[in-house]
């Protein structure tokens, strides 16, 4: 049997979740997360009606967009960036600085709102991180960010959705 990145990530984010579930035993906070996850438990042909092509690239593929290429990027208004997935709400515009990569960065995620895992893919040790909610890949995590955390969570534009405040 073979098992590809994305499948792999959304059953151990399940798993995680019914872990977390029966440790807390009787935590309405736990059964919810688990509740949470299987909600945004589509098929295939469901999240490529649901998804652009190049949203699914990114957050059904693991795929990156070209530097450059997200209006998010630029956005200075206030508000929260959300999955473009499930609209889970990832990142407050407070946390957002410009990092000169060309994709929209954050120095830190709403708690709870992304997970992150290990990502040997192109011969690079990286993070990446995807939604807690969908398991939707939305980019990687580095460790030059600026102060407070040292974070530069680096973002695919095209996987984030704006609501101005």
């Amino acid at each position: 049997m073979t098992m590809d990145r994305r499948a792999l990530l959304s059953s151990g984010l399940l798993l995680g979740a019914a872990a977390f579930a029966a440790s807390a035993c009787k935590g309405q906070a736990a059964s919810s997360a688990v509740a949470q996850a299987a909600t945004f438990k589509l098929s295939d042909a469901e999240w490529r009606k649901r998804l652009s092509p190049a949203a699914y690239n990114v957050l059904r593929q693991a795929g990156t967009e070209r530097a450059g290429s997200s209006p998010l990027d630029a956005e200075e208004r206030k508000g929260t960036y959300a999955c473009a997935g499930c609209d889970l709400p990832l990142y407050k515009s407070s946390t957002k600085f410009h990092s000169g990569t060309g994709w929209p960065s954050f120095w830190a995620p709403i708690p709870n709102a992304v997970v992150v895992s290990n990502d040997s893919t192109l011969g690079m040790d990286r993070t990446a991180v995807s939604c807690r909610q969908c398991a939707g890949h939305l980019g990687h995590v580095f460790d030059d960010g600026p102060p407070p955390t040292g974070k530069r969570y680096c973002m695919n534009g095209v996987a984030l959705r704006f609501h101005a405040a």
